[in-house]
């Protein structure tokens, strides 16, 4: 019998949800009179399952062996859902032993990202799979009982009053287990289901321990501060003035000796954690001998680290990664126009990988067997308005779309429906490792098939003139970032919220990441380049603004500068800050 529904974790789930409003919620004067824009116009959103792979972060740091003229570099585009007001705030602390500039969430104290008078240091996410869900057989004579060894434990409730606006008040009751809250409970079946999280642990504040980054003062210090670290999981990176450069995973991760954390557990006692790795002993690196460390999601433990315990399962494609190192180590001495240039770059390293494997194939039909032509032509950068890239992109869609069209496997389509691109472009390659042993004939019309249909596509969404193929337009890569109100309201309100459309390059798998989306969901909207031989040369970014309100100057007035790839000078000594400075405000305590 099927036990496992969407309905187990809808309580959980709730609270990712984003903020929805409806017309009616607006008064008249201000409302939308397109009701039908309002409801149908939504964001293209992925599957939770897919943005997990794409929402994601680069950072490196280079030491002196890296950089032009000695100079040492940090480097950190932490990407997440496009959003306005802005996720992250630049801010500058100055006072009594703490100077402190860089960004960070602004509900968080501290600067998570950015640098002081002795080093720089930024972050990635580093999978952690901090929480798992329990499975509890319950007492046929009390639901509120559950099997805990040989004995029925009591679940423990706590009655919750919550105000409703415009309506009564609802008393709720919050179950909770030893391991955690109750989700769900199957009273048919005399089943229960609760979540375990480690981010509930005491210490969980998320980004907390930057207050003790912004003090570090050489990789021991700032080490140490990352071992307060719990939440989340990051790839925590510093460099400093004496040219040190380090790497510390940091986040609580349980251990699990006898289970994977993979699927849902029995919770009566045989699946418990072993505790929480001590966060120093997660994986680490200092002064590496290529003279770099960079990370973008990808798996960066290495082969001969021990506590495999307590290391998750998910990472991001590799691709981004693999071309930031690509460059960094190509022996040529770096500059900071060439960390901009790398943390925009566009270059895709699977249509470098794929689009060779046309070269023998013969595409069905004029249009497709010239548009081949063209990509083997092409330089694999996906930028706007590119032709070759439009095509490119569409194919990759239908290589990923398409896969159990050529290849059936219904079971696994059941349990894992995406699969990620890496996987993918290694089965081409070495097809014995997933689809057992199929003739060189399947693979070559999987590739040429998906072509033709990628093609295909084209033509009947942009015409058969390939000219109008272009990536980087309203209907085929865009960005616009949107307020929550920005739906709702009229056309006046509408242009004060929301961002104008911009055309966009990249994908998800270029360091300069956009997602996989016609309109671009995600990315980096806070950049930061840090020169820490000379601070003051250190560049930011920080998109559509500084400023919440939609009536200030500063509240989108970094979004087109953003959207072509550009940067703010990042100026630290007081005398650069002064010579820029706009307003001063000097606030006094009353009756001083």
């Amino acid at each position: 019998q099927l036990l496992l529904s969407n309905q187990i974790l809808e309580l959980y789930n709730a609270y990712r949800k984003s903020v929805v409003f409806q017309p009616e919620d607006i008064l008249p004067a201000y409302r939308t009179r397109d009701i039908n824009q309002s409801i149908g116009a939504r964001e293209e959103i992925p599957s939770t399952r897919e943005a997990q792979w794409w929402l994601g972060s680069n950072n490196w740091v280079t030491s002196p062996k890296v950089g032009k003229d000695g100079h040492v570099f940090m480097a950190n585009a932490p990407h997440r859902r496009l959003a306005v007001p802005s996720l992250r705030y630049w801010v500058h602390l100055s006072a009594p032993d703490w100077n402190v500039i860089g960004g960070g969430e602004p509900e968080i104290p501290g600067v998570s990202i950015g640098h002081n008078d002795y080093g720089a240091w930024g972050l990635t996410v580093f999978r952690t799979d901090g929480e798992d869900l329990y499975v509890y057989d319950l007492n046929p004579d009390n639901p509120l009982e559950y099997r805990y060894g040989d004995t029925w434990e009591s679940m423990q409730t706590i009655k919750e009053n919550i105000e409703v606006k415009g309506a009564e008040d609802v008393e709720v009751n919050l179950h909770y287990t030893r391991h955690g809250p109750v989700t769900y409970i199957d009273s048919v079946n005399h089943k229960a289901y609760a979540i375990r999280c480690a981010w509930l642990e005491p210490g969980g504040s998320p980004y907390l321990a930057s207050l003790r980054m912004d003090q570090a003062t050489d990789w021991e210090s700032y080490r140490e501060a990352c071992n307060y670290s719990h939440i989340p999981g990051e790839n925590m990176i510093w460099a400093d003035k004496q040219g040190n450069i380090g790497w510390q995973a940091v986040g609580i991760a349980p251990v699990r000796r006898n289970f994977s954390g993979m699927v849902p557990v029995p919770g009566d006692g045989r699946y418990e954690w072993d505790g929480y790795l001590p966060i120093k002993e997660k994986p680490n690196i200092f002064n590496p001998e290529e003279g770099f460390f960079a990370t973008a999601n990808q798996n960066v433990t290495p082969d001969s680290y021990t506590e495999w315990d307590a290391i998750g399962f998910n990472w991001s494609d590799p691709y981004r990664g693999e071309r930031v190192e690509e460059v960094l180590r190509s022996g040529q001495a770096l500059n900071m126009e060439d960390m901009k240039r790398l943390q925009t770059d566009y270059l895709s390293i699977p249509a470098r990988t794929l689009v060779p494997l046309l070269e023998e194939l013969k595409p069905q039909g004029e249009l497709a067997v010239a548009a081949k032509e063209r990509l083997l032509k092409w330089d694999y950068l996906l930028t706007a308005p590119s032709v070759e890239a439009g095509i490119y992109v569409r194919w990759e869609d239908e290589l990923k779309d398409r896969l159990f069209d050529y290849f059936p496997d219904p079971e696994a389509e059941q349990v894992e429906p995406a699969i990620q691109l890496t996987k993918i472009i290694q089965w081409i390659l070495e097809p014995s490792s997933k689809m057992g042993t199929p003739s060189q004939e399947q693979i070559e019309a999987y590739i040429v098939g998906t072509f033709d249909s990628a093609v295909q596509h084209m033509e009947e969404s942009y015409g058969s003139s390939m000219e109008n193929w272009q990536y980087g337009q309203e209907s085929y890569k865009h960005v616009q970032i949107m307020h929550p109100l920005g739906r709702v309201v009229n056309d006046e309100l509408k242009a004060q919220l929301n961002t104008p459309i911009i055309p966009r390059g990249g994908n998800q798998y270029t360091p300069g990441a956009t997602g996989g989306n016609k309109g671009q969901p995600h990315g980096a909207t806070f950049r930061i380049i840090v020169d820490v031989t000379d601070w003051d040369q250190s560049v930011g970014m920080n998109s559509p603004g500084q400023s919440g309100n939609p009536s200030s100057p500063y509240y989108k007035n970094l979004y087109e500068q953003w959207a072509e790839d550009g940067f703010f000078p990042l100026y630290f000594s007081r005398e650069k800050v002064e010579s820029v400075r706009s307003e001063h405000y000097l606030l006094v305590p009353e009756g001083k």
